[in-house]
C-alpha cells in the first residue's frame, strides 16, 4: 500500500515539475517575443525618424539657393566656368538651376546612366546632374540643330564611356556641351571643340567624384 502511494507521489511530482517546466519555456517564450515586438517598434519609430529628417534635410536642401553661388563666366576658349560654388546636396524635389543645362549644383540621389547612353526625350534635370558629378559630359540639343548632326553625335557618345545625350528644348544653342562647372556651344557635329571638349572633361580634373559609376542608374 505505501509502495503504491510513493510511485503515486513521485508520478505527481513529476507531472508537476514537468508541467513547471513547461509554464518556465512559455514565460521564456513570451518574453522573447515581447522584446522581439519592443525591438521591431523601436527600430521602426527610429528609421521613421531618420526619414522624417531626411525629407526635412532635402526640403530644405531644395530651397536654399544661397549654397550654390557665382556664376557662368565666358572663356576665350569658348568655354564657360563656374566661377563659384556648386552645392552638392541629394535632394528630393525639383531644383531650380541658374543656367540650361544646368553645370552642377543639388541633384537626386540617383544619376542618369551615363555610359554612352542616348534619350531620345529630355530627362530631368536633377538626375543627369548627377552623371555630371559622375565625370559625366552631357551633350544636348533643340529643335534647331540638323538631324544629321544629333544623329553624328548620337553615333560619338555611344562610342564614349562616361558620356549622356537628351534634347533640352530651351537652352539657347542648338548643340550644347556640359561638364560639371563648365559648359560650351559647338556649331556642329564636326566642330573639333566637341572632341577637345570630351577629352578634357570626361572624367576631368573638375569631377567631383571621379571613378563613380555612370551604370546602375536610371534609363529611358
Amino acid at each position: 500500500m505505501g509502495s503504491a502511494k510513493n510511485k503515486s507521489s513521485a508520478e505527481r511530482k513529476a507531472r508537476i515539475e514537468e508541467m513547471r517546466r513547461a509554464e518556465q519555456a512559455r514565460e521564456r517564450r513570451r518574453r522573447i517575443l515581447t522584446i522581439t515586438a519592443s525591438a521591431v517598434v523601436v527600430a521602426a519609430l527610429v528609421v521613421g525618424g531618420v526619414i522624417l529628417v531626411q525629407s526635412q534635410s532635402d526640403d530644405s536642401d531644395s530651397a536654399d539657393d544661397s549654397k550654390t553661388t557665382g556664376k557662368l563666366v565666358a572663356g576665350a576658349d569658348g568655354v564657360s566656368t563656374w566661377k563659384g560654388t556648386l552645392s552638392r546636396n541629394h535632394v528630393t524635389k525639383s531644383v531650380t538651376y541658374p543656367v540650361t543645362p544646368p553645370v552642377g549644383g543639388d541633384h537626386q540621389a540617383v544619376w542618369m546612366n551615363c555610359n554612352g547612353d542616348v534619350y531620345t526625350e529630355a530627362v530631368k534635370n536633377e538626375n543627369a546632374v548627377h552623371s555630371l558629378e559622375h565625370g559625366a559630359v552631357w551633350v544636348t540639343y533643340n529643335s534647331k540643330a540638323p538631324k544629321a548632326d544629333v544623329d553624328a553625335l548620337a553615333a560619338k557618345v555611344k562610342q564614349t564611356p562616361y558620356t549622356l545625350m537628351s534634347p533640352v528644348e530651351d537652352q539657347t544653342d542648338p548643340i550644347m556641351l556640359t561638364a560639371w562647372g563648365h559648359q560650351r556651344s559647338v556649331t556642329s557635329a564636326d566642330d573639333p571643340n566637341v572632341g577637345k571638349f570630351l577629352e578634357k572633361f570626361v572624367q576631368g580634373e573638375q569631377t567631383p567624384e571621379k571613378g563613380a559609376a555612370c551604370t546602375g542608374g536610371l534609363g529611358q
